[in-house]
């Protein structure tokens, strides 16, 4: 059965787990439409005092939060439901907090920036031994680069300077980056001016 056909049914309650407000938001709302029941948290502390209350069935967890890390939301789901079934979300990927994710009781991880038909694929995959199926329209690499600039410069308060820094990355280059693969009409992205 496809993901269009899945989409009719319900699938059960998602906790989504996210400090970026606006990941959250636009996930909640497209899972939902994906089939699933949502419920959404900003912090370790708010996705911990939402589980007994909403005992969800599947998470999508953020490995790194505000106010700290997103395996306590893991270990303690866990603990508590055995059977959920969740997926770590980060933007900070690599083999050694995957295999963290895993061992605590992820069923797997994917690095932002995910679209939902990734993470419901994530969600509801039944072989562990296989990947799920590449979405129908995947990212460009282009376009995951510019995504995950833009993600530093937003964190950077829009300062071109530090963001430079942080991606060890010249100022000028950053600059055409930005202004080449900046998102046009209705795409996401405020248009406001770049700062020094």
């Amino acid at each position: 059965m496809g993901l269009a056909a899945e989409a009719l049914e319900h699938h059960g309650k998602l906790l989504i787990v996210d400090d970026d407000c606006v990941l959250a938001a636009y996930l909640g709302k497209t899972m939902e439409k994906n089939g699933f029941e949502v419920e959404t948290a900003n912090s370790i502390a708010g996705g911990l005092e939402k589980l007994d209350r909403y005992k969800p069935d599947f998470a999508l967890i953020d490995l790194r939060l505000k106010d700290g890390n997103g395996l306590t939301v893991v270990e303690t789901l866990k603990k508590s439901f055995p059977d959920c079934r969740i997926v770590m979300l980060t933007a900070f990927g690599n083999i050694a907090t995957a295999v963290s994710a895993v061992r605590a009781g992820a069923i797997d991880y994917i690095s932002k920036p995910a679209d939902a038909e990734t993470v419901t694929a994530a969600l509801l995959q039944t072989d562990m031994s296989q990947l799920p199926e590449p979405p129908e329209d995947p990212m460009t690499a282009e376009r995951v680069r510019w995504e995950h600039i833009q993600r530093i410069y937003e964190q950077c308060g829009r300062n071109i300077s530090e963001t430079a820094r942080r991606l060890k990355m010249h100022r000028r280059t950053l600059q055409r980056i930005l202004h080449k693969y900046a998102p046009r009409d209705n795409d996401c992205g405020s248009g406001s001016p770049i700062k020094d």
